[in-house]
């Protein structure tokens, strides 16, 4: 299992990320590793949180982006540096750069969320905005390297933004050392590389699992063909870990040292963030969820103390709201239902009635009368409700019936 090419000879040591964290020293927080009572009765064991989601900028990406333009030559620093990015690292780079007196320019997407645009400019960025995907917002920054001699500062493929990612390795030997499994999301595959160095060098009985979105797990083919494959499309919600291709250091780091890799669905990811917000009150992107998906897919095949890395919580509002209206469904707490009645006074508010009495609670109403579906004297009405739980749902259903409306979806 030694895949390597010359960009990757250069391996990443325990000694190297030991020096990204002498630098990162009064740069990067040392993030709190939190108790989740909940995980470990789940798992059976004692389940950690480690909140990369509180790091500055709101995940980790800060820490491998400062080691990378730390170890610039001046004459490169000088020429500026460039990234592409949707999110977590723009806002990286931003601030890493902005520290060590360097001009940023970073591509984004023109469909990129506004709240990480913003942020990424108030870290002291320029940013342009090109193209739809990110393959294309890719494709501008490496034309503007290479026109300008601005440096690419690649978000995973780098042994510097490896060495710095690994830091949050060192931080959970010392925050939690009876430690047994650590759980961290992959998309390219950088933090969990870094993790594994810095881990598996002094505490090689510890177990990584690495965790990716099924929509863009391009880890499992490419460990399968023992090299780097290429997705056609990656698609998931978690924009944090879509990639479609391991990097070329990680992987052969991911390969040596990361003993499993899993997949999660988006229903999984969705409860992740739903549970992550309520039982332990803080604000976890779907990638930073992942961890925990993982934990909740399977709680019984974890050994532990676990340690889960939620590794950011850069996450849209828009999307948030998507996504916990997700996860509710998924755990059966929210309900969508149309149903036809008789269009007639006080026929909506009886509706209602039925559902007051049943104790859900209705969150939005769409009231139908005028459609050629619809018969001269019958209206459609479509709920969004929120429910206690399946057995709920289907207590409402029951409710419903017993009350002589006939559920058309």
């Amino acid at each position: 299992m030694s895949y390597r090419t010359a960009e990757s000879l250069r391996s990443v040591t325990l000694d190297d990320v030991r020096g990204a964290r002498k630098m990162l020293s009064g740069v990067a927080r040392v993030t709190a590793l939190e108790g989740s009572r909940y995980l470990s009765r789940l798992v059976g064991a004692p389940v950690h949180l480690k909140c990369e989601n509180l790091q500055r900028t709101g995940s980790f990406k800060l820490r491998g982006a400062y080691v990378r333009i730390a170890g610039l030559l001046p004459e490169e620093r000088a020429a500026g540096v460039v990234a592409a990015s949707a999110g977590n690292h723009a806002q990286g780079v931003a601030l890493a750069s902005s520290l060590l007196g360097v001009h940023a320019t970073v591509f984004m997407p023109q469909g990129a969320p506004l709240p990480k645009v913003s942020a990424t400019r108030d870290y002291g960025a320029e940013v342009r905005l090109h193209g739809h995907v990110v393959d294309e917002t890719l494709a501008a920054a490496e034309e503007y390297a290479a026109r300008t001699g601005a440096v690419f500062i690649h978000p995973f493929d780098h042994p510097d933004v490896i060495a710095g990612q690994g830091t949050v390795g060192l931080e959970i030997l010392e925050q939690c050392p009876e430690a047994r499994t650590i759980v961290v999301g992959m998309g390219g595959g950088g933090l969990a590389a870094g993790i594994a160095v810095a881990v598996k060098a002094l505490r090689p009985d510890v177990r990584i699992v690495g965790v990716q979105a099924e929509g863009a797990a391009c880890y499992p083919p490419s460990l399968a063909a023992g090299r780097p494959v290429s997705l056609r499309n990656p698609a998931t919600m978690a924009d944090g870990i879509r990639v479609g291709r391991p990097g070329v250091v990680p992987f052969g780091i991911v390969d040596e040292l990361v003993d499993e890799v899993r997949t999660v669905s988006e229903d999984e990811l969705s409860a992740a963030l739903l549970l992550c917000l309520e039982r332990a009150k803080l604000v976890v992107e779907p990638a930073g969820a992942s961890p925990v998906a993982a934990l909740l897919a399977a709680p019984e095949t974890f050994e532990g103390p676990v340690v889960a890395v939620l590794s950011g919580g850069n996450v849209d509002p828009v999307l948030m709201q998507r996504v916990l209206r997700h996860g509710m469904a998924a755990q059966g707490r929210y309900l969508a239902v149309r149903l036809r009645l008789t269009d007639r006074p006080g026929a909506l508010a009886t509706l209602l009635g039925v559902l007051s009495a049943a104790d859900a609670n209705v969150l939005d109403v769409s009231h139908v009368r005028t459609d050629p579906r619809l018969g001269l004297t019958e209206a459609e009405v479509e709920l969004h409700l929120e429910t206690k739980g399946p057995a709920h749902c289907a207590e409402l259903g029951r409710a419903l019936r017993d009350a002589g409306y006939t559920v058309i979806a």
